[in-house]
């Protein structure tokens, strides 16, 4: 049965094709270098995101800006995925 590759070069080049996937993607795992870059979030544009209460109570939307009108709060924002 002959090939029309050397076998021992068809081997060769999948090694390096699954050093070069697994070095990859240790790079892409553990580092930031393609990720973009968070921006952060203005007062104004925090003041006047709608919050809604969360709950059994009664359920009340109210402006982010309500929260720190007369005493200081400590906000953080998050997006959630999707």
């Amino acid at each position: 049965m002959s090939f029309p590759i050397d076998f021992s070069v068809a081997m060769w080049t999948l090694g390096f094709g699954a050093i070069g996937a697994a070095v990859t993607g240790m790079i892409l795992a553990n580092t930031d270098l393609f990720l973009s870059k968070a921006e952060m979030a203005s007062t104004e544009f925090l003041e006047e995101i709608e919050l809604k209460t969360l709950g059994q109570g009664e359920q009340r939307t109210f402006k982010a800006k309500d929260l720190w009108k007369k005493k200081g709060a400590v906000v953080m924002a998050v997006r959630r995925p999707g």
